[in-house]
């Protein structure tokens, strides 16, 4: 009996793949608006009515998705980090390269997490945890910053206080401020660099991301040194 689950459990997993693969085709293909579960189970020969034993919904097709982009992203960040120099520079040099490495082998998910929201769609619990580990990563590079810790008032240092009390306890509101700066200005880089925006202008943009990269880490006050 163990090994008749095993093999079922096998087969599930095995035609789950195939239906994210077929619908990150799609996703290429048409778009995440138009990600239809009966085109994908066309496509793979499949009746509607058994795909949806795997996902019930389209939405349910996009979350899985979603994790999916996440998680391939992270852990292409966690990679780069795991090799990279210790000295804070180095580290977030790398970082910020496998993110874009990341983002031009897979535009269509980079473009289905980061780009224009689905209409409709409402991202469920389970994609915040996934959604988190880069942000965390990049949190944990920025702790290595060499910046007096001035205090942030107002609405953002309320909203820094709270990200403080989860996230990062031991950064000062204002290195974190600039964490999340950089953070949003290396993801709208690169969305530039995706969507064509630096065609004719700073098209091909190696040098441009090289040297933002650079100023990004003076900013955020990380040294080159250990």
């Amino acid at each position: 009996m163990t090994a008749i689950k095993t093999a079922r459990a096998r087969a599930r997993e095995e035609l789950t793949r195939e239906i994210k693969e077929e619908a990150r085709r799609q996703l290429a293909s048409e778009g995440a608006q138009r990600l239809s579960l009966r085109a994908v189970a066309r496509e793979l020969g499949m009746a509607s009515s058994a795909l949806y034993r795997y996902f019930p919904s389209r939405d349910e097709l996009l979350t899985a998705l979603i994790v999916d982009a996440y998680t391939d992203l992270a852990n292409a960040a966690d990679g780069a980090l795991a090799t990279a120099s210790p000295a804070p520079r180095a580290r977030w040099r790398a970082l910020c390269a496998a993110v874009r490495d990341w983002a031009r082998a897979h535009p269509h998910e980079y473009a289905l997490v980061f780009g224009t929201p689905v209409p409709g769609y409402r991202a469920p619990q389970e994609t915040i945890e996934p959604a988190a580990r880069l942000p965390l990563a990049l949190i944990g590079v920025a702790g290595s910053a060499r910046l007096d810790g001035e205090p942030v008032g107002g609405v953002l240092g309320a909203q820094l206080a709270a990200v403080r009390e989860h996230l990062a306890p031991d950064l000062a509101e204002s290195v974190l401020a600039r964490a999340a700066i950089a953070w949003t200005q290396l993801f709208g880089m690169i969305g530039f660099e995706l969507f064509g925006h630096l065609v004719g202008t700073l098209d091909p943009a190696d040098a441009f991301f090289a040297y933002t990269v650079e100023r990004m880490a003076d900013f955020v006050g990380l040294p080159d040194a250990e």
